[in-house]
């Protein structure tokens, strides 16, 4: 939270941003895009490093180390406010909408005035982008659903921002003396995707030193409220946290009661009154006409049943335990009662990763950094997936990618045990081929294609590309399926159902996109695809080494969803993934 890090990716972000709004050089906006990714992914606090230690960080230039630490210097950066001089603020806001970007976003600016994201709304209702060149009916509408996709985010953090500010706050907290346990609860632990407050919960006999430590921290801007069972803050992230504090024999209770979404509290409270019961957060109870327990409980709580652990409570309800991402009630009580709940895939099941990137395109760290990365991980596999020539912006060459696979061959047994594989990212076209004939597709050992561009293109269309790279025979992934930025870009318009069946036709799996900018398919998608018998790659997606940590926000989506890690072709062993990938027929008891 106190590191420069994202601070320094957020302006250098800005700055190519505007650099393309100002019609500046669009590799040279590139370069700073990717300089932005790399500070940010930076394991070493950038507020330590002078110019020659900015220089050691991947994709990190002279110019750009300059900018860095002129900002660590002044608090400034001199050309951005030159460029952000050129351009109001509310055309940045515009340009930040799904599907308007930079040109656009100048041009109706130039053409109608239109200088805030409010003023866009209002234009497109009244007709007015009908005679700028560029903007269809379909082209007005679809900004209008970014605009309304945009406000519907507002408010709500990534996962990744809320779990990072839950486990530093947990850790500063649990290192409280008198501290017995401390977790956080609510949404963030059912791995929803986004995250409006983030829950914390402690145990503890005496709530004020912790309290206490909770507003002391140097991250809360703003105390909301204050008191002996909770406390709520504000931090410099925007985001609210609550905590609450109760005794030690209420953990379980109250976990389960913190968890759970309003609809599964609902249902275990109704199966507890159905026998004689009264649940809250302070325990399972005998409903009886009782004075309280003098523990802080309420008048008419009989004899206390089970509080202590989830594992307990849910027992004395007649359930087993109910991982956190399933408590929707979305059939998972239902499952439990029959005995039928799924052993949903962990974060340890992993045995590799099927899309990672390096510096040959858009990543920011060399080879070499990013294979010990993902063997510090303890993988068996691992797939360089670097982008196709199709992507343009990417200067990808035949020579390079092989010139690449070459290398990981020399490379073979300096990781451990670790195999390396050679892969790509594919660009899926409009009409659904992909970069590259099939005799040198034939020579990588994985090929995920996804969609890249022409994110517009009707329903009938959208299906059709789709289907046809599931039935190449060398496509073994199809990568980010909907091609979503979280709040920031929608999902193509396409027949899923229909695509799932062509992936459960010809072998193709479908990824869980981990990163948590896109968690791609989103569980609802999952939970369809399964049912056609679906299997799914869960992958980082990675661009720097640190994102190679992203499968846990893509695991939490398989959870939500109860896939297993049969469902997931990279928890498999080797042998067996390797007849996947050959679109082979599986035999049983495959082992390493």
């Amino acid at each position: 939270m106190a590191r420069l890090n994202d601070e320094v990716q957020a302006l250098l972000q800005e700055y190519a941003d505007l650099l393309s709004l100002t019609g500046g050089d669009a590799f040279r906006a590139r370069a700073y895009e990717k300089a932005a990714r790399a500070a940010g992914g930076h394991p070493q606090d950038i507020a330590q490093l002078d110019v020659k230690g900015l220089q050691q960080i991947p994709g990190v230039g002279k110019s750009t180390a300059e900018k860095i630490a002129e900002y660590l210097r002044t608090g400034r950066i001199g050309a951005l406010e030159d460029l952000r001089a050129k351009i109001p603020s509310g055309v940045r806001e515009v340009m930040g909408i799904p599907t308007v970007g930079p040109k656009k976003a100048l041009t109706l600016y130039r053409e109608l005035g239109i200088g805030s994201v409010d003023e866009l709304a209002d234009a497109i209702r009244a007709d007015r982008l009908h005679d700028v060149a560029g903007f269809g009916d379909r082209s007005a509408e679809r900004i209008l659903q970014g605009i309304e996709l945009r406000r519907a985010s507002g408010g709500r953090a990534g996962i990744d921002v809320a779990t990072a500010l839950a486990e530093e706050v947990v850790a500063a907290l649990s290192a409280v003396p008198g501290c017995v346990r401390c977790a956080h609860a609510g949404s963030l632990r059912r791995m929803r995707e986004t995250i409006g407050d983030v829950d914390v919960l402690a145990t503890a006999e005496d709530s004020a030193p912790l309290m206490a430590a909770l507003v002391a921290l140097p991250y809360v801007t703003d105390v909301l409220a204050s008191g002996p069972t909770k406390t709520s803050v504000r931090t410099t992230k925007g985001l609210q946290v609550d905590l609450r504090v109760v005794p030690p024999e209420d953990w379980g209770a109250a976990l389960v009661y913190f968890t759970g979404s309003k609809a599964h509290n609902i249902r275990l409270r109704t199966m507890a009154v159905k026998a004689g019961l009264k649940l809250s957060e302070y325990g399972l109870f005998r409903a009886g006409d009782g004075a309280g327990d003098g523990a802080g409980h309420g008048a008419g709580d009989g004899a206390r049943i089970a509080s202590a652990s989830e594992e307990e409570v849910y027992a004395a309800l007649g359930l087993p335990w109910i991982p956190p991402p399933l408590r929707e009630d979305r059939g998972e009580i239902e499952a439990a009662l029959r005995g039928e709940l799924p052993q949903v895939v962990t974060e340890q099941d992993l045995r590799g990763d099927l899309h990672t990137h390096t510096d040959l395109t858009d990543g920011v760290a060399p080879l070499e950094e990013m294979l010990a990365a993902a063997a510090a991980r303890g993988y068996a596999y691992v797939a360089v997936t670097d982008h196709a020539p199709d992507l343009v912006m990417q200067r990808m060459t035949d020579e390079k990618m092989l010139a690449q696979r070459a290398r990981l061959r020399e490379l073979a047994g300096r990781y451990g045990r670790m195999r390396l594989l050679h892969g790509t990212e594919l660009n899926i076209g409009p009409d659904g081929g992909v970069d590259w004939p099939a005799g040198f597709l034939a020579g990588f050992d994985v090929c995920v294609a996804s969609v890249h561009s022409h994110f517009g293109l009707d329903r009938a269309a959208q299906t059709r590309r789709l289907v046809r790279a599931c039935e190449n025979p060398h496509v073994h992934v199809i990568g980010h399926p909907t091609t979503r930025l979280i709040g920031r870009r929608a999902p193509i318009d396409v027949d899923l159902d229909e695509v799932f069946r062509a992936c459960a036709r010809t072998g193709t799996a479908m990824e869980v996109n981990g990163s948590p900018h896109r968690l791609d398919l989103r569980d609802e998608h999952v939970l369809r695809a399964k049912a056609f018998g679906v299997r799914f790659a869960v992958d980082s997606d990675a661009h720097s080494p640190g994102q190679l940590g992203y499968p846990r926000y893509g695991i939490g989506t398989a959870q939500r969803a109860g896939l297993t890690p049969e469902d997931v072709i990279n928890t498999w062993p080797w042998q067996r993934l390797e007849r996947f990938l050959r679109k082979a027929p599986a035999t049983p008891d495959q082992s390493d």
